[in-house]
């Protein structure tokens, strides 16, 4: 390890970006423990690695002390100064032990000390650069599943889509070409491990964000995603621009941008609605695309009782309550959801409480009238009809109904 050594650490500096100090540092740590384990020796050393010649010394190191108690590790005071009249009790001897043929010795260790350091920094730039890019998407090919677990190659690294982040209706084949959102990225002894989500509701946001130039530009903002993964989600979108038409801009023209999205998604219903910081206009509209008559509210408790036509209460909760837990979800109220007919015969006030009752304003409802007398006089209330928003179920690519739920249609429309 002569000169051509030191100029190979200088060029594994200029083109890796490991500092020629550190590397000259950890080869001397690992000499030492080489030496002690290939010349059996248990005294103090210290190896030395000269930067412009690249020569190597091994030094031993004995403390002078009155008495001997351990001649590995000390020397007497009387031998010391047999060495140097000027050593004193406490000071460090130094004498050189450097071996004949440690030199191979050293070369195998620098290589072993090196390849290791290169390999750590390598993995510390990848690390850094997967750190700054949680809650981002990514895309990748899918190298192998394995025990339910599926790896994606990301290039410089490979990340992990475990079995709790992927969705339930998606298949994952080898050399697959998939965006995933970065869940969180860890360091660990064998590199970075990057963990990836399919089903994290971040991933429908960054897709919206990719394909909506007003929501990268923060024209329009995302105020709240509820989602079920494989199935269906529901957007909330505000803008403080009068010229924009948040709900639009995300379904572009004839649907094509959220029909980009539905499409990544493999399918997966979305439901676009425009926030309101009124809660029965926000819970009206997070409902869609169910049609609503009327919303009671009670703040005490953040709950809500919705009436909706006898017709729309399927689809109002969706199959299996999907709809209505959505909605909750989004809104953050609890939603508690009635017919026409369930209500009337009820005949009580909203849980029971009068003081906590609050009715919405009356609006014009824009698919189906509403006729006041059909709503419920309740004794001590208010009560006044709450309007509805446009269908947003029926924006192209926007929303779509099951089956079952596009069969349930208005008894108006049938005749």
């Amino acid at each position: 390890m002569k000169l051509e050594f030191i100029n190979a650490l200088e060029e594994i500096q200029r083109e890796k970006g490991v500092s020629k100090e550190i590397l000259l540092e950890a080869i001397e740590a690992a000499l030492i423990s080489s030496y002690k384990r290939n010349f059996g020796s248990s005294q103090n050393v210290r190896v030395n690695i000269e930067e412009e010649t690249g020569e190597i010394q091994v030094y031993s190191q004995k403390e002078v002390v009155e008495v001997v108690e351990d001649d590995t590790q000390e020397i007497s005071l009387e031998e010391a100064k047999t060495k140097h009249p000027n050593y004193e009790i406490g000071d460090v001897v130094e004498e050189e032990v450097t071996p004949r043929n440690f030199g191979r010795i050293a070369a195998q260790t620098a290589k072993q000390v090196v390849v290791q350091r290169i390999r750590e920094a390598e993995r510390g730039v990848v690390y850094e650069e997967y750190v700054n890019r949680a809650s981002d998407i990514i895309t990748g090919t899918i190298s192998r599943v394995s025990k339910g677990m599926v790896f994606v190659d990301l290039g410089k690294t490979e990340g992990i889509l475990e079995p709790n982040e992927q969705v339930p209706t998606e298949e994952y084949i080898h050399n697959q070409r998939i965006k995933a959102y970065i869940l969180e990225v860890k360091r660990t002894t064998k590199g970075p491990q990057i963990l990836l989500s399919r089903s994290h509701p971040g991933l429908v946001k960054r897709l919206f964000e990719l394909e909506v130039p007003e929501i990268h530009d923060g024209v329009v903002e995302v105020l709240g995603i509820s989602r079920e993964a494989g199935y269906r989600s529901k957007l909330a979108v505000n803008t403080m621009d009068e010229n924009v038409d948040p709900v639009g801009a995300c379904v572009g023209h004839k649907g094509s941008r959220v029909q980009r999205i539905v499409e990544e998604l493999n399918g997966e219903k979305m439901d676009i609605i425009k926030y309101s910081e009124d809660p029965k206009e926000f819970i009206t509209a997070a409902l869609s695309p169910s049609k609503v008559v009327k919303v009671m509210t009670s703040e005490k408790d953040k709950a809500a009782r919705v009436i909706v036509p006898d017709y729309q209460l399927s689809l109002a909760i969706g199959k299996e309550g999907q709809n209505a837990r959505l909605a909750a979800k989004l809104t953050g109220w609890k939603i508690d959801i009635k017919s026409e007919s369930q209500h009337k015969e009820a005949g009580s006030p909203f849980f029971g409480e009068e003081e906590s009752l609050e009715i919405g304003e009356e609006v014009e409802a824009s698919e189906t009238a509403v006729a006041e007398e059909n709503l419920i006089e309740e004794e001590n209330l208010v009560t006044e009809d709450v309007g509805i928003e446009e269908d947003l179920g029926d924006l192209p690519g926007e929303s779509t109904e099951t089956d079952e739920e596009t069969a349930e249609q208005d008894p108006e429309e049938k005749e």
